[in-house]
């Protein structure tokens, strides 16, 4: 699909931002681990979500839908799936479900599209090694076998932090108890409190013996509950950086206490200059004057796209650090935005992890710009052509079904005019 992107007027309007995905995984995969009926308000079933929602159903629970929510009635613990289980092109549900997979009594077999098959979980593959277990990952598909044991499990911090809340899925389901012992640095340390929130509020627990070093009793049992899905940061931040380029945009269903790591795009806003406001009703953003500044992407990857766009609208120069996951994401996103941006005269330039901007007179690229079948790079560029007032067509731009169907009709609400083809 071919989107057309342009701004007839003014950009501005009040939206919801959407349910996290993040803690939507999260709160899926419990909700099918505890014994009974759970209900999972504010979905948006996105391709990873259905993907997640999928997998709780090969996993045992009993799953039935409706327009923004989910019943599942849960197994306690993991059944062996009668066939492949595919996770699109959904990183976090292949990582979360290996070690449940591997309490199944397996082999488990997973399959997915895209580049997901080629993302590196070497991570996994010296834990399972390590004990004795089968791991065999190719370009088809992924093969594990188990069960884990219970005992100490030292894990790089600075890889993913999917692989250590994978672990703690599983772990406490062990009759023993385990200990993860991260290995510093640890990023994305916000995503582990995401994982252990979820699991406290279906009755699990893990406990800090020290910064690195997280005890996880055995024997737990995950309880059912009804649960709401609290609003998206790593979504909202495309809207905001256009509300702070274009001003008037209001956001509402963000909470100002989450633990939401990609919250930190309000005080990188701020930090560029960004003129905002918090009270009962939302988020207010006004058009703001922005300058660069450094940003450490080393907790908040999934932010990069989106700030590599506002770099270009920062006046003087933006730095970009410890970005190097990027290149190992649906796409290389590092390379994808850097050839798009240069196609609308983006100055930018990388060296491995990182990114260096500068403030560019933007214009229409030649033909249409690439998606690069990512969701982010699709998002970025929407918000690159309505706050440069650039008319662009994004081809690829259906892989926005991967996290945020609705974006584009969120774009139209703010007064941006989205046009689809077909082909």
């Amino acid at each position: 699909m071919i989107a057309q992107i342009r701004a007839p007027g003014p950009i501005g309007g009040r939206l919801s931002a959407p349910p996290s995905k993040s803690m939507a995984h999260r709160a899926v995969l419990c909700a099918a681990l505890a014994e009974g009926e759970s209900r999972i308000e504010h979905l948006e079933f996105s391709q990873d979500i259905s993907a997640t929602l999928g997998a709780a159903a090969q996993l045992g629970a009993q799953v039935k839908t409706g327009p923004d929510w989910a019943l599942i009635r849960g197994v306690g613990e993991p059944h062996l799936p009668s066939g492949p289980m595919d996770c699109c092109e959904s990183g976090s549900t292949l990582r979360f479900l290996i070690p449940l997979a591997s309490l199944t009594g397996g082999p488990v077999t997973f399959t997915g599209r895209g580049r997901l098959m080629e993302r590196p979980q070497n991570v996994y593959a010296e834990l399972f090694a390590a004990q004795e277990l089968e791991f065999r990952q190719g370009p088809e598909g992924l093969t594990v076998g188990g069960p884990l044991w219970p005992g100490r499990y030292p894990v790089r911090g600075d890889v993913s932090s999917q692989f250590i809340s994978g672990l703690l899925f599983a772990l406490p389901l062990l009759k023993r108890e385990s200990t993860l012992c991260l290995i510093p640095p640890v990023e994305s340390r916000s995503y582990i409190e995401m994982t252990r929130a979820a699991q406290a509020a279906f009755g699990v627990v893990s406990h800090w013996q020290d910064e690195n070093t997280l005890l996880i009793p055995g024997g737990q049992v995950y309880r059912p509950r009804a649960y709401t899905v609290e609003g998206d940061y790593s979504q909202a931040a495309f809207l905001a950086v256009l509300g702070a380029l274009c001003g008037g945009v209001t956001l509402t269903g963000l909470a100002a206490d989450t633990l939401q790591g990609d919250a930190v795009i309000l005080e990188i806003l701020r930090r560029c200059g960004a003129v905002f406001s918090r009270d009962e009703t939302g988020l207010h953003f006004e058009k703001s004057e922005l300058h660069g500044t450094e940003i450490d992407l080393a907790d908040c990857p999934d932010l990069g796209p989106i700030l590599m766009a506002l770099g270009l609208f920062s006046e003087g120069r933006t730095v970009i650090r410890n970005a190097g996951r990027l290149r190992l994401k649906e796409s290389d996103r590092i390379e994808a935005m850097e050839t798009e941006l240069r196609a609308c005269g983006g100055r930018v330039s990388s060296q491995g992890g990182t990114i260096t901007l500068e403030k560019s007179p933007l214009h229409p690229p030649a033909g249409p710009l690439s998606g690069h079948n990512d969701h982010r790079v699709v998002m970025s560029l929407t918000v690159l052509g309505l706050a440069a007032g650039l008319p662009l067509s994004i081809a690829g731009a259906e892989a926005i079904q991967k996290s945020w169907p609705s974006f584009f009709d969120a774009i139209r609400q703010l007064g941006g005019e989205v046009t689809e083809v077909v082909g």
